[in-house]
């Protein structure tokens, strides 16, 4: 194209999403001395993470190894070479294996995004080589969002469900205590202390600022981009790339009504949050039939990918498994007409009492195989029977003991729930079958059999309760398969899933430090991806929990270092893992 010769600004580095892709690849950009803007089209910064669990995978990460929990990124390598399979890709995993410990520590020790060791978090295919079953998953800490004053209004909120009251979240260690705090003094008090906090809140702010999960995350690199006064120009969105002698030097950019041409010295990042709300991206790199609904943010609409198509860049999809990563959704309605998706992730599938079945009645899956795992095998099922929707099918026992959904533990009436059409109760299964429409025959057959899987301990069909990741979720207090009980006390329950994609997997084809390759394969220079913008490192499988925001932040690490001319030191030790390595080397001497 011909040179641009008017710029309205000018910058080192250019990103364009406010998503933890986006906002740690500026961190780091601007702690090496880069002069950075984010620009971000929507009102909020976070993104789909903000909704997420805000659990990262990094292998051989020095939290968990502090801790006691060692991890080998040598271990997790021969397990992803498994999982993934063949040689494509193989330098990117190489790459964010040796990069992901260092590149945490550097926001550990150099920032305010810090992380806990989650312990015992399996991996999801605990039959391969090199799987682990401790010490590869971390969260973000909780943090106080009074710390961004008024700013706090522009972190985009987590899913309603995920919240109580109206607005105060809880993380996973709260949902027991929550439950019996009437059970012991310790869980009361943390209780009350909780909903103390929730109602000072409320007197400021919109929802309640002790967050946690992916809500924590983004909001640590919001509060830590705020201390170092990088700018995020919200309500702005990038509408061309442009380029001189073949390289990137900046971008059209659309703010509040204006048109401005941003030069770049070093270049412009996409981490626009990927293709979820894309129909021809959809269409083209997601199964069919295509999923209709979605848990990512609605401002995902494939721009990252669409501004660079534009300038030649390779889109990555054909060897991505489903293009996505996916999890089993129910649909809640309220009040109103609102209408959310709620996340079977963990709460309730592994459990012992229930199982799932499509239209014939029949089970098609472990129910306590991972959410990704758990939808594809509704894919593979719809091939020959419908499953879209699957029924999760339990009694009211189970509601009562583990809830399901968002219908809570301890709840005994069903009944404004199934007014809701939330869920579909009757006095038998075969009446049951008859209002959601399955096989009666089929369902009977399936629930028999299975509760003779209970009285044994052992599930012939499907295995369930016979893996890591299957007892991790289930009743640790059910013998003798914590994940195996009896469907039998009516009323029966069911309740309809459907897949939703969590991420994108298909994305813009990267080298190992980000560059966007051309449809020759050539990096286009000045030109970064990362975050779901970047062909996921997996392929469409799911190795464990974090799968997608471990890559984010350590390819979004890797990429500020290569645009600051610091790509040589991007996988080197530094802080607490350089600390960690002197101690383990002094201990063996």
């Amino acid at each position: 194209m011909a040179q641009v010769t008017a710029w309205d600004a000018e910058v080192d580095l250019l990103v364009a999403g406010a998503g933890p892709g986006g906002m740690a690849a500026a961190l780091v950009g601007a702690l090496e001395g880069l002069e950075v803007m984010v620009c971000e089209k929507s009102e909020q910064i976070g993104g789909t993470a903000s909704t997420s669990a805000g659990t990262l995978w990094i292998p051989g990460n020095t939290q968990s190894r502090r801790a006691g929990y060692d991890d080998s990124p040598a271990q997790a390598e021969i397990y992803m070479d498994r999982l993934v399979g063949g040689t494509k890709g193989r330098d990117l995993r190489s790459a964010y294996l040796e990069t992901g410990p260092a590149a945490i520590d550097y926001y550990d020790t150099r920032t305010d995004v810090q992380f806990l060791p989650c312990g015992r978090h399996p991996d999801y295919q605990q039959n391969m080589a090199g799987a682990a079953v401790t010490g590869r998953a971390i969260v973000p800490k909780p943090f106080d969002g009074r710390l961004l004053g008024e700013d706090f209004r522009l972190v985009r909120p987590p899913i309603g469900e995920f919240m109580i009251f109206g607005g105060m979240m809880v993380g996973k260690d709260d949902i027991p205590r929550l439950i019996g705090r009437f059970k012991s003094a310790a869980n009361f008090a943390h209780s009350a202390r909780l909903f103390l906090r929730y109602l000072s809140d409320r007197l400021k702010y919109p929802r309640g600022t002790r967050i946690t999960m992916g809500n924590a995350l983004v909001a640590r690199l919001f509060y830590s981009l705020r201390k170092r006064k990088v700018p995020i120009r919200f309500d702005t969105a990038i509408r061309e790339i442009l380029r001189e002698g073949g390289r990137v030097v900046g971008a059209v950019v659309e703010s509040g009504g204006r048109t401005l041409r941003v030069r770049t010295r070093k270049g412009v990042v996409l981490a626009t949050g990927g293709f979820a709300h894309n129909t021809e991206f959809r269409k083209a790199f997601m199964p069919q039939p295509v999923p209709v609904h979605s848990l990512a943010c609605e401002t995902d609409t494939g721009d990252g990918l669409t501004l660079a198509r534009a300038v030649g860049a390779r889109i990555d999809g054909d060897q991505h498994r489903g293009g996505a990563f996916w999890t089993p959704v129910s649909v809640t309605r309220r009040t109103g007409g609102w209408r959310g998706l709620f996340p079977h992730l963990a709460l309730d599938r592994a459990k012992p009492g229930l199982i799932a079945v499509n239209a014939a009645g029949r089970r098609f899956v472990n129910e306590g195989a991972s959410y990704h795992d758990f939808v594809e095998a509704m894919f593979e099922s719809h091939k020959l029977v419908p499953t879209m929707p699957a029924w999760l099918i339990c009694d009211s026992a189970f509601v009562a003991r583990y809830g399901i959904g968002v219908v809570h533990p301890g709840t005994r009436n069903l009944a404004p729930h199934e007014k809701s059409g939330y869920l579909t109760t009757a006095p038998t299964l075969e009446e049951l079958a008859r209002k959601i429409g399955v096989d009666p025959v089929g369902l009977a057959d399936s629930v028999r059999r299975h509760n003779g899987f209970a009285l044994t301990g052992s599930d012939l069909d499907f295995g369930k309760g016979d893996s890591e990741l299957n007892r991790f979720n289930g009743d640790p207090e059910h013998r003798p398969n914590p994940c195996l009980k009896p469907i039998e006390a009516a009323p029966f329950v069911a309740v309809a899933v459907w897949p939703a994609e969590i991420a994108c997997s298909a994305g813009l084809a990267t080298d190992a430090d980000g560059q966007v390759l051309s449809e020759d394969g050539d990096p286009i220079p000045g030109l970064y991806a990362c975050g779901n913008d970047m062909a996921s490192i997996m392929a469409g499988t799911y190795p464990g929990p974090g799968t997608t925001l471990g890559p984010a932040l350590v390819f979004a690490y890797r990429v500020a270092m290569h645009a600051a001319g610091r790509g040589d030191a991007a996988g080197r030790a530094t802080g607490a893992s350089e600390e960690l390595g002197r101690e383990e080397r002094a201990a063996a001497r």
